[in-house]
This record gives C-alpha cells, structure tokens and sequence, in this order.
C-alpha cells in the first residue's frame, strides 16, 4: 500500500522526550515500512524516520519562539498532503479536526485516529464530519456517534523498555507526564507526602502550565523527598520507570489512553492510577496494578502493589500493547476502508453507466 501519514508539527517524529502521540506515529510508520508498504511522513523536517519525509517547516514548532500561528504551518502541511492525494492509497490522520474538511474533498479514502478527548468546542465539527472513518485508541474514548472502524491500543517496541526484575533500593515512587493539572502531579506529591514515600517525578512544563508549576509543584520539590527530573530522554525515562516500586497515574481527567502506563509496565513496574478514561482497559487490576477511585485509595493501594509480580506487567503488555499487534490491526483498517472504497466506486461507475 501506498500511505501517508500525517503528524502533529508541534513534535518532532520520534519526540526526543516527552510526546506519545509522535511516538505512536514513529513506531507505526516505520514498522508500516518494514513490512514492504511505501510510506510517506508528513510531519517537522527534524523527523527521524525509515519513510519518505515531506516536511513544510525544518524543526518542531515547539522549539520555535517566533511562530505564533501554529494553525498556518498545519493549514500549509494539509494542502500539501491533499494536493496529493491521488499518491496515496490511504492517508492516516493524527491532525485531529483539521483534516476532516480537506479528507472529504478527495477519493483517497483518510481514516482519522483520535487522540484526545472531545471538547465542547470540537464535538459538532466532529459531528458533522461523523460518516468519515475513525480509529479510536480505547473504547472509553467514543463520546459521540462517529463511524468507528476499531479501537487500535497504542503499542511499543519492546526492545526499547528493558525489563528491570528488582526496583533499585531505597525504593521510590514514579511520576511521568505534563506538569499540568490533568495529569496530577499535585495529587502523586500529596500521595508521596501521606504514605512518606520517595517520589521521582520527570515530565515537561508548558507555558500554559507554568503558573501550575510554580504554585502547586516547585514548593514541594526538596531533592530529598521528592525530586524533580525535568525533562528526560527515552534511556532516563526507562531508568526512572524501571527502577521504580510503583508508577503513579493520579489523572484527573477523561485520558484516552496514557502511555506512561504500558511503558511502565513494559518494565516490569506495576501502575496505581485513577479510574478514569482508559484506566480499566490497560491495567489488569490486582496483576500489573490497582484502579482506584480516588486518592486516598491510591495511597492505600501502595502496599499491595509492592508485593505484585513484575514478571506479569512485562507480560501483560507483550500481549496487549506491542507495536506489532497495533501495526496488525491498522493494516486490517487501512484494508477494510479502501476495499469498502473500492466497492463504493465501483457502484457509483455503474450507476453512471445504467443511467
């Protein structure tokens, strides 16, 4: 197959530390290659891939202090993909809303995997573009009718998250993620502080967060107690997940699925985290972790989760969430939507021709 596949631009493909929807994307795209389909990525030109780049700025947009309209360089990345359509046998959106107008102008069938959550803001566009193909990555994450295809798990490499078969002594707490309120680093210092557990913490700061950051998070930080790593690349995040007795995921929010949590696992650390979202779709309660219902819970869940067998996260998640079984089940939904394409024309052609 001939595929394209879109990116967000304000990561770069693979993110040198914290991004999952670019990991996702890099894992998909290169195994996509491997298996012999021509493959083109649309994404910032600092990218590190196996397919063919097609780039409209020359580096993550983050890293940019002087672009102010993120939605111009994305508007000029779609024109670009949609200008070329007739390329591609499919085209594999992970833009979010700013592909539906495009996607339902050309014959080359998009499927759109969702990545977030909906918002008040976006549903209705949503909405009116529902009759367009959908991967959603959890099943708790279809909050409206759309027309799903299926839900594809994020998956991982393997080989990239050693299994650690002891956490490193003395042993400590684990928070990975976005210093924002969603992810709820306040409530993983608040559990290290009731249970008087280390905690490692390590994750970006946006400038959106940063008041957050400075109220509710950098009172705290002591070296001590609870440490604060900054941002860190892969090899340090493994480190820093695998080394831990327990990984804490205190959202706060719907999350649509939460990366930190196979990768974890895929180490062999188990995961105490809010029942919220995908939660009860990734962890194997009371085997590689504890779903909790509130914060007090989670705390109190410490103890048990210590005694889990590390063995059984590894495994859990070489069963479930591999970047071979995710690519398997996209290349099953890429062929499902171009033969149901196929077959559409094929009706229209004759429709025209009886007529």
């Amino acid at each position: 197959m001939k595929i394209a596949q879109v990116a967000p631009l304000w990561e770069r493909v693979p993110p040198p530390s914290y991004g999952g929807i670019e990991l996702v994307v890099s894992h998909l795209t290169d195994e996509l290659v491997r298996r012999g389909h021509e493959v083109t990525l649309f994404a910032s030109g600092d990218s590190q891939t196996l397919a063919d780049l097609a780039a409209v700025y020359p580096r993550a947009l983050r890293l940019e202090n002087n672009v102010q309209e993120y939605a111009a360089y994305e508007t000029l990345q779609l024109s670009q993909v949609y200008e070329n359509a007739a390329e591609f046998d499919i085209i594999h959106s992970h833009a979010g809303i700013s592909a539906l107008p495009l996607a339902s102008l050309v014959s080359t069938p998009t499927v759109h995997t969702l990545h977030g959550n909906f918002t008040k803001d976006n549903r209705n566009v949503f909405s009116h573009h529902h009759k367009q193909p959908y991967v959603s990555i959890s099943n708790a994450q279809r909050q409206i009718h759309l027309n799903y295809i299926k839900t594809v798990y994020n998956g991982i490499e393997l080989r990239d998250y050693p299994f650690i078969a002891q956490p490193k002594e003395p042993p400590y707490l684990a928070f990975l993620g976005r210093f924002s309120p969603e992810k709820g680093p306040h409530h993983a210092i608040a559990i290290a502080k009731q249970t008087g557990w280390r905690l490692k913490m390590a994750g970006k700061v946006d400038a959106v967060d940063l008041k957050f950051f400075e109220q509710e998070i950098a009172p705290h930080i002591d070296g001590q107690q609870i440490e604060y790593l900054g941002e860190i690349t892969h090899t340090e995040k493994t480190e820093l997940l695998g080394n831990a007795a327990i990984t804490l995921f205190p959202i706060t929010w719907q999350e649509p699925f939460g990366l930190v949590m196979i990768e974890s696992m895929a180490t062999g650390t188990p995961v105490i985290a809010m029942n919220l979202g995908s939660v009860p779709e990734v962890i194997d309660h009371g085997k590689t972790g504890f779903i909790c219902q509130n914060y007090d819970e989670m705390s109190q869940m410490i103890p048990a989760a210590w005694e889990l067998q590390r063995r059984c996260c590894r495994e859990h998640i070489e069963h479930k969430f591999s970047v071979t079984q995710m690519v398997n089940e996209y290349e099953a939904v890429y062929e499902q939507i171009i033969t149901s394409r196929t077959k559409l024309n094929g009706y229209i052609h004759a429709a025209k021709i009886r007529f």
